[in-house]
């Protein structure tokens, strides 16, 4: 008798291959080298199927080979590592701020290889900053390895994005309402990519867990401290993004019903007393130098009671975020890492006095590891994701001449 067909088998394979193909790559982009046996260990793989995997990527172009690894132990042969290849794919990633913008040709291993920044106070129209953003893309990628694939471009903003098509909703602090941003930059580009657009703070808390502070840690709440207020946070280990993509809004929590008016149409939001603005107001500086403050404020060497003032502001907010969200690591980003170091005690006392005492104990406070570079590493592993998903067909679909054309 004929032996019953067996169908899609073929389809299958290809898909766990690729799957694991993907997973070896993930495996190596978090630690930067790694060894076969410690890859067979890790996947619970054969050593020829992890060869023959290491080999695939190093095909593409994407890994390398090195010497035996040192982490080898006892007797029997050395290891083959597997490391990121030096020009292998990249992505731009880009940080929009209020007041500024930063782009950053970014490899594998979150390895910032160049950046370029410009200033875009007075281009208040999304297609001027779409025009300065393309012209730093274009600069970064100029001095890319000519042999190496751009394979996307990820993009940080501060406003609310709906998660399934990128479109910023609402952008307060840039007056920005229902914009494509991807859509404006492709155009000032000419050239079709992959382009990805995310909420900044998530974007930084994506990168504090990922290889910052909250490495090993599942439950993480990533303040973004700018002109604006926003959080990014890991529940169990992974994004809380909310049904269109827009939780983590707490700088629009009600903190003071006789507040100052907020861009966002309400009034005494939290972000009206400890955000950008509020600092610099309590420092006597113009809203105009607000970008300064990061600088400003870690000259100094104490605090004056108006910064004391906002530090147990800071501390107040926090609690009703440690309230609803329990979590094991808070990350003060944003100006809010230049600022705690001075008011460190002003913030605890305030989170203290306000938050549920068995929240407070199971909490601890940080400031970035990545340091200012969180946000920007973040659209970067978010332009690498679907990457690290399909290595092959992330490479087949890279326009190969994208980084030709963009450079001339």
């Amino acid at each position: 008798m004929r032996a019953p067909r067996r169908v899609g088998t073929g389809t299958n394979q290809e898909a766990v291959r690729r799957h694991n193909l993907g997973t070896v790559l993930r495996h190596v982009h978090r630690a930067g080298q790694l060894s076969r046996a410690e890859l067979t260990r890790r996947m619970g793989l054969n050593r020829s199927t992890i060869a023959a995997l290491a080999s695939e990527l190093e095909t593409l172009g994407i890994t390398e080979h090195s010497g035996p690894s040192e982490e080898r132990q006892g007797a029997g042969r050395p290891s083959t590592g597997v490391r990121l290849a030096a020009s292998g794919p990249y992505v731009i990633a880009v940080d929009l701020t209020v007041d500024r913008a930063t782009v950053a040709r970014v490899g594998l291993g979150g390895r910032i290889q160049q950046r370029a920044h410009a200033a875009t106070t007075g281009l208040g129209e999304a297609w001027q900053v779409g025009a300065a953003v393309a012209t730093l893309i274009r600069r970064v990628v100029a001095d890319a390895p000519p042999s190496a694939p751009l394979v996307g471009i990820g993009i940080a903003v501060p406003g609310l994005v709906r998660r399934g098509d990128g479109l910023i909703r609402l952008a307060p602090n840039l007056e920005w309402h229902d914009v494509s941003f991807s859509s404006v930059v492709l155009a000032a580009l000419g050239v079709e990519i992959p382009i990805v657009v995310a909420n900044d703070a998530d974007l930084g808390a994506l990168a504090e867990h990922e290889r910052g502070a909250g490495v090993g840690i599942d439950d993480l709440v990533y303040i973004s401290g700018q002109v604006g207020v926003g959080a990014g946070i890991i529940a169990g280990g992974h994004p809380l993004e909310g049904v269109g993509g827009y939780a983590g809004e707490v700088g629009h929590l009600r903190f003071d019903p006789n507040g100052l008016p907020c861009h966002c149409g309400s009034v005494g939001c939290w972000e009206t007393a400890v955000g950008g603005h509020a600092i610099a107001s309590a420092i006597g500086w113009s809203p105009e130098k607000v970008s300064q403050l990061p600088e400003h404020l870690e000259s100094l060497t104490s605090a004056s009671r108006e910064l004391r003032g906002i530090g147990s502001d800071i501390g107040r907010g926090l609690a009703s975020i440690v309230n609803a969200f329990n979590p094991q690591l808070v990350v003060l980003g944003g100006y809010f890492g230049s600022l705690y170091p001075l008011v460190r005690d002003e913030i605890l006392s305030g989170l203290s006095g306000a938050a549920l005492s068995a929240a407070v104990d199971s909490v601890t406070l940080s400031v970035p590891a990545l340091g200012d570079d969180a946000v920007l590493l973040g659209a970067a592993e978010a332009a690498l994701e679907p990457l690290l998903v399909d290595p092959v067909g992330s490479i087949g679909a890279a326009l190969l001449d994208v980084p030709a054309r963009l450079a001339g």
